[in-house]
């Protein structure tokens, strides 16, 4: 039998479509990297962020009203992440480290999306290897959802194989920077550099420091 061999051109459509159904498909233990769709540029207009009352690594109720007045980088995700969320997360620390005395205008907080296991207790032993300012929240399941929902954050269990954890979590991995009035800035990817981050920061509190709106500090 004669054998059958694709043309050069279908071959490379094939091999183009696999890495893309890859990239954004749907896959266990893996984390999402696009806003439901919208890409990981800063839009201004996203509407994202919102209210939400959840319990830091020392045990004390933090709302996100309390932070008005500073600026906010906000991730969400959870300590059980083999490598992701430990990256972008020391990159935060990072930049309170470089922001020096300017680092009491800005609250950063990872919010867990994996309450069951991330209880206040367990929070503030993982995060004694980070920053002392910044803050890890948890809650309730409701109230975990509810903060979730305010910053369009997707995150579902997956059990991928080839893993002995009792279950990983699918989430998006962005860090979000929000403004003194608690409204979107803009976000960054995964495995932005903590220089990138800290150059945006740096020039929106140059900007609200020439506007006189930067409030008093919120006490951590």
């Amino acid at each position: 039998m004669k054998a059958f061999i694709l043309p050069v051109g279908i071959i490379l459509f094939l091999v183009a479509l696999g890495a893309v159904l890859w990239v954004y498909g749907p896959q266990p233990g893996r984390e999402r990297t696009s806003l439901d769709g919208i890409t990981a540029s800063p839009v201004a207009s996203l509407d994202l962020g919102g209210p939400f009352t959840l319990t830091d690594q020392h045990g004390k109720i933090r709302k996100d009203e309390e932070f008005r007045g500073r600026f906010m980088l906000v991730y969400f995700g959870y300590t059980f992440c083999p490598d992701i969320c430990p990256t972008d997360m020391l990159a935060m620390s990072q930049v309170l480290e470089r922001l020096g005395k300017d680092g009491e205008k800005v609250a950063a907080m990872f919010i867990t999306v994996d309450p069951e296991r991330d209880t206040a207790e367990h929070l503030a032993s993982v995060m004694s290897n980070f920053h002392p300012d910044m803050l890890a929240l948890t809650g309730s399941l409701e109230q975990v959802e509810a903060a979730k929902q305010a910053y369009k954050v997707y995150s579902a269990k997956a059990t991928p194989e080839g893993t002995s954890a009792d279950y990983l979590v699918d989430h998006s991995t962005f860090i979000y920077l929000m403004g003194p009035d608690g409204r979107y800035i803009t976000h960054f990817n995964h495995g932005t550099p903590a220089e990138t981050i800290l150059e945006r920061v740096n020039r929106e509190l140059a900007k609200q420091i020439k506007a006189g709106s930067i409030g008093r500090k919120s006490s951590n």
